[in-house]
């Protein structure tokens, strides 16, 4: 059944519906570029025209009589289509205007064509401005490269190519999923780091507390002693050298408790100072690690961002091919489809031709019989009337 719908369908028609078929042979692909290359010349010098006609007493010369006579006829009937538009006028008459106009700029486009060489001419004399048929034009051009490109592409590219979008997008996934945990960990260590420093100046701002205390407590002290001894001096100097030797005694004795205080603070101090030096080392130990640990995640980072924004480039590329590629697809479905319908109207059309011409034929065949059969019975009577007659 299939075999027999393809038997309708001409060849050309079959090659542009199933566009594998245009792989092996390259002159069906050359033929429809052909047609695309001659479609944008004819955009081209349809673009040109009216500039032409503009300035045809200019141009004539080149143009010779044929092309002159012609874009003078097609002036006059885009001059009667604009009368028509404006007066409003029947519209019988204004589609065979239009129909006329078609056929004159058929007939110019077919003699531009037929002599390339004034059309380069032209192209490079005529300066047209700027137009929206520029932007028609260079989509054209677009699409006529598009279409080479899907020309040239085989079926294996083409699986290649989803296989490797599928690919990209588990890398992606991989990747985002390697990002998230290099974020967590980072957080993580950062807020362990705030957490280890935070506790050592706490540490430290409590023992400078506890030193300045100290000190203030033995300065006052110190000055409290030396205001009472100065007192008890100045009041007691006339009494006895005994309670003066007692309160010298006194004293040095305080004197000899202050410097073992002082010996004694001094000797905290110091390992106090080295545990600080300890701990600002060790801090500072943990920042290099840090900070080294941090560059070789910044590089990893950088490294995959960079190919993550890579792979993001070549997904978007071949997410625009696949767009073409479906926007394709879908008209050759649709024109598969219209084929199809015709073919089928056509067998229903050859099954009522075939029982027309079996009626007809069983006709006939019945007429020729009677008509034989009464022959046959005018010879019987005949046959009969001479026997009687002897």
């Amino acid at each position: 059944m299939a075999t027999s719908r393809r038997a309708g369908i001409p060849l050309g028609v079959l090659k542009v519906l199933d566009p594998r078929q245009l792989k092996p042979d390259s002159t069906e692909a050359e033929r429809i570029m052909t047609v695309l290359d001659e479609t944008i010349v004819k955009l081209e010098i349809t673009r040109l025209i009216p500039r032409i006609t503009g300035s045809l007493d200019r141009y004539a010369g080149m143009l010779g009589p044929e092309i002159t006579s012609s874009l003078l006829e097609l002036q006059k009937l885009s001059m009667e289509i604009q009368q028509l538009h404006t007066s409003a006028g029947d519209a019988k008459t204004m589609r065979a205007a239009e129909k006329r106009l078609k056929s004159s700029l058929r007939n110019i486009l077919r003699l531009f064509l037929v002599n390339p060489l004034l059309y380069h001419g032209l192209k490079f004399e005529v300066r047209v401005r700027e137009s929206p048929a520029d932007a028609f034009i260079k989509a054209f051009m677009e699409f006529r490269d598009s279409m080479l490109e899907r020309l040239l592409t085989t079926p294996d590219e083409e699986r290649e190519m989803i296989q490797f979008m599928k690919d990209i997008s588990l890398q992606v996934e991989k990747n985002t999923e390697v990002i998230s945990a290099l974020q967590a960990q980072l957080e993580g260590v950062i807020q362990a780091r705030d957490e280890e420093v935070s506790k050592k100046d706490k540490e430290i701002e409590n023992l400078k507390t506890a030193m300045e205390d100290l000190a203030k407590n033995c300065r006052t002290e110190i000055r409290l002693l030396m205001k009472e001894g100065g007192k008890q001096k100045k009041g007691d100097e006339e009494a006895s050298q005994e309670r003066c030797a007692r309160l010298k005694e006194d004293i040095q004795h305080l004197g000899t408790q202050f410097s073992a205080l002082v010996l004694e603070h001094r000797a905290s101090e110091l390992v106090l100072r080295k545990e600080k030096c300890k701990t600002e080392r060790e801090i500072q130990e943990w920042i290099q690690k840090y900070d080294t640990d941090m560059t070789e995640k910044q590089t990893t980072y950088d490294e995959l961002q960079i190919a993550y924004n890579e792979e993001k480039k070549q997904l978007a590329m071949l997410m625009e091919k696949h767009a073409l590629l479906i926007q394709e697809y879908t008209l050759i479905e649709e024109e598969r489809r219209i084929l199809q319908e015709k073919a089928e109207e056509a067998e229903r059309e050859e099954a009522r031709r075939n029982q027309a011409a079996t009626c007809i034929q069983a006709y006939w065949k019945g007429y020729f019989v009677r008509c034989k059969y009464k022959s046959l019975r005018k010879k019987g009577k005949g046959k009969g009337k001479g026997k009687g007659k002897k």
